[in-house]
């Protein structure tokens, strides 16, 4: 591609060098080869490819985008100065893909709690009305039938674009993408059309990267405020962030509600740990999903889906048939009587909604056991309200490793613990081996007695010092059950 054609839509401070170039592709990592290249240097949270820019024109690079100018300019290579190299990146990607996502429906789903549920229901609801979908989450990504192991919840720009291209190759007519906080604010979502936009809900999370919680709010916000007008903007009343969303937005603006008036209105009319009993906006549906955040992201769901015009009978009727997403409140009946449950509740409020979900069901006729720890290098302030989350919810806490990283994981524990007055600390007990701790809340448990596994739901492996191994909670589980049948 020309690079003049690829500059098209960016917005320059200086250009030194000759436009009528052809490039053979774009890229920010400096260690790829880039060989007739187009580089451009992005500020990470860890590294600034501007420090990379040499080694960049070393690899082959024949044009770089930045910033700022380096002092030692080489001959022959071409210097594109702009104010964000991140959301030029955006743009870049998008020009080169050829614009992929204004070639299919694409609605974004941002929020704290509930992404990877909205996002992933949206795409198996479109696939069951027949249409080719994509889907862009933290558990998976889907080209129509085919999976493509996801390792970020929102990829970076030039994969999301590259992601969507193959969606349109494929003759995907609708996308349907987890948005995060992180990907709006290092502009990894710039030069995305989207036709709609959903939020769920804002509480305490990534506040070691957004510093404050209005910085989180804003992040957020973002999406909302670039949408176009021919779009549409679905938030959740129940929240008392939902409204900001709206605020400056030009989309068609439109609410989802367990509680209030709304334009999507749920009622839970019967619940229990096989599934729900929902009015929606006056009509009956059966699901298999249990809890109210659970009904809250259905109802959200169902607006998305209407919105994009689908018959509103059918749309229930595809409900009904859905099934959850892996590791969020995923059920495993043990053989002895009593129910586990893996979620990947990793913040106080998802934690408490988990909680209290299975409270409201076991209605005080069976006992709660929640294992459940909290991540390495990450926002210290919520490790002591998880562990009082976990306590004044539970007849027996067990405080265990989640993914350590490059902590030690006897300190995070600590730092969980610190926060809790004697009787909470009698009503629970420290195991830092994962494996251990999950054996012990099932050994502990009764027929009837619910063990909740939280933190890492559908994530199949930890890390310790900085090293992956494989780990999943389900297996533990089914692991113990398994030693059950056989001791029987």
């Amino acid at each position: 591609m020309l690079l003049k054609e690829l500059l098209l839509n960016i917005k320059t401070l200086s250009i030194s060098g000759n436009l009528n170039i052809e490039v053979k592709g774009i890229e920010f990592d400096s260690r790829k080869n880039l060989t007739d290249f187009l580089f451009i240097a992005t500020k990470g949270t860890t590294v600034d490819g501007h420090d990379f820019i040499a080694n960049a024109i070393q690899k082959g690079a024949l044009a770089i985008v930045c910033e700022i100018i380096p002092d030692d300019i080489k001959d022959g290579i071409i210097y594109i100065q702009v104010e964000d190299s991140a959301k030029a990146l955006g743009l870049l990607a998008s020009a080169w893909y050829g614009f992929p996502s204004s070639q299919l429906t694409l609605v974004g789903v941002t929020g704290t709690n509930g992404k990877t549920t909205i996002a992933t229901l949206l795409y198996q609801l479109h696939k069951k009305l027949g249409y080719k979908t994509g889907l862009l989450s933290t558990v998976c990504n889907y080209i129509d039938e085919t999976e493509i192991e996801a390792t970020h919840t929102t990829p970076d720009a030039i994969s999301i674009n590259s992601l969507l291209s193959k969606m349109v190759d494929a003759g995907c007519t609708y996308a349907f993408m987890e948005v995060s906080s992180h990907a709006i604010d290092q502009g990894r979502i710039a030069g995305l059309e989207f036709d709609g936009a959903v939020f769920t809900n804002l509480t305490r999370d990534h506040i070691d990267y957004h510093l404050t919680f209005e910085n989180y709010l804003k992040a957020k916000k973002t999406l909302f405020d670039n949408l176009s007008d021919d779009s549409f903007a679905l938030t959740n009343l129940d929240d008392k962030n939902g409204m900001v969303m709206l605020q400056n937005t030009k989309a068609r603006k439109y609410t989802y509600s367990l509680r209030g008036l709304a334009d999507f209105k749920t009622k839970i009319i019967e619940h229990g740990f096989e599934g729900m009993l929902l009015d929606m906006n006056d009509k009956e549906v059966n699901v298999s999903f249990i809890g109210k955040f659970n009904a809250s992201n259905l109802t959200a769901v169902y607006g998305v889906a209407v919105l994009l015009g689908a018959d509103e009978l059918e749309v229930l009727r595809i409900i009904s048939t859905l099934s959850s997403v892996s590791g969020r409140f995923e059920t495993l009946h043990s053989p002895s009587g009593f129910t586990s449950i893996v979620d990947y509740a990793h913040t106080p409020d998802a934690l408490n909604n988990v909680i209290t979900t299975i409270n409201q069901i076991l209605q005080g006729q069976g006992r709660l056991i929640t294992v459940v720890g909290c991540g390495g290098n990450r926002d210290k302030g919520k490790r002591p309200m998880m562990a009082q989350e976990a306590v004044n919810g539970s007849w027996k806490a067990i405080f265990t490793s989640d993914n350590p990283r490059f902590e030690d994981p006897v300190t995070i524990l600590k730092d969980m613990t610190d926060g809790l007055d004697i009787i909470q600390k009698n009503k629970s007990l420290t195991i830092t081996d994962r494996r251990e701790a999950i054996k012990a809340a099932c050994a502990m448990a009764q027929p009837g007695d619910v063990v909740l596994v939280a933190g890492k739901g559908h994530e199949n492996y930890q890390i310790v010092q900085g090293e992956k191994f494989h780990f999943d909670d389900r297996e533990e589980i089914q692991n113990y059950y398994q030693s059950l049948i056989t001791n029987h």
